[in-house]
């Protein structure tokens, strides 16, 4: 059992050399990092090395304050998203099907999506307040539109063939909608809600940025504030993990749900 377990792993390794390279990549990037910043004369308030920034890290994991500010940046972000999918979902069903809708709609969706939504930040803190509302709001206006575009043209993408087939045996445009239409779309959707969900977070913290009084955007600017160079690096690990850990979750879901197809290049990023 043991050999044939270490003939899996050595298959893994010759098929999949990125498990090797990418921790590798890892530790080189951060033992270059922690010996060049003192052979450089780099002063720790500007640089501070990797064990700096771990010890930092391990303090404010250790502070329940800390838990606080992460729960409300991640209940910002998931709200958010889940605002703007269902957004981008109803809006792009409709200009998918119909014509008058997606020649009506769409240059104001394009021309909203030109606006820089740093721009809008102070005014939804305006207009909802300093709460979690603000935040909420920015999260699902950054990712609407990648879904939005994935959505459209996920639904566009439909096998013309089939469509007809299942017309010409009677099929209604729901049926076709369901049995042909969904299927087609839903690894763009995928797509789509991979980048959403981590311009979610990226939302999330531009509204605590603007005006809040908790969240990691704001804990941020308070390590800022305090000069304090190796916590801010730490909040930054942590809104790096809090991505990557969002990006899995998609990742696993679309391989259990749209198991059958194919990888397709990401649309909107």
């Amino acid at each position: 059992m043991k050999r044939l377990r270490e003939r899996r792993l050595r298959v893994d390794l010759r098929d999949r050399p990125e498990l090797l390279l990418s921790p590798a990549v890892f530790v080189v990037t951060v033992l270059a990092w922690e010996f060049a910043v003192p052979a450089f004369g780099i002063d720790d308030y500007v640089l501070p090395r990797p064990t700096q920034i771990f010890d930092a890290l391990r303090a404010q994991l250790a502070d329940p304050l800390f838990w606080g500010h992460l729960k409300v940046t991640v209940l910002e972000s998931g709200y958010g998203f889940l605002l703007g999918v269902a957004a981008a979902l109803v809006l792009g069903t409709a200009i998918s099907q119909v014509r008058l809708i997606e020649r009506t709609f769409m240059p104001y969706v394009v021309a909203f999506q030109t606006v820089p939504k740093v721009a809008l930040a102070p005014l939804f803190v305006v207009w909802f307040g300093f709460g979690m509302t603000s935040k909420v709001v920015m999260a699902a206006v950054i990712s609407f539109f990648p879904v939005l575009v994935n959505v459209i043209e996920g639904l566009r993408s439909a096998d013309a063939d089939r469509i007809q087939v299942l017309t010409v045996f009677g099929a209604s445009r729901l049926q076709v909608f369901r049995m042909v239409r969904l299927p087609s779309a839903l690894p763009f959707l995928f797509a789509g809600l991979d980048i959403g969900i981590v311009f979610s977070i990226l939302g999330a913290v531009v509204g605590e940025f603007i005006g809040a009084k908790e969240g990691l955007g704001y804990l941020l600017l308070q390590t800022n504030y305090n000069f304090d160079i190796a916590g801010m690096f730490a909040v930054l690990v942590v809104l790096s993990v809090l991505g990557l850990i969002a990006h899995f979750i998609i990742r696993f879901a679309r391989k259990r749900l749209v198991f059958w197809a194919e990888e397709n290049r990401v649309i909107g990023a």
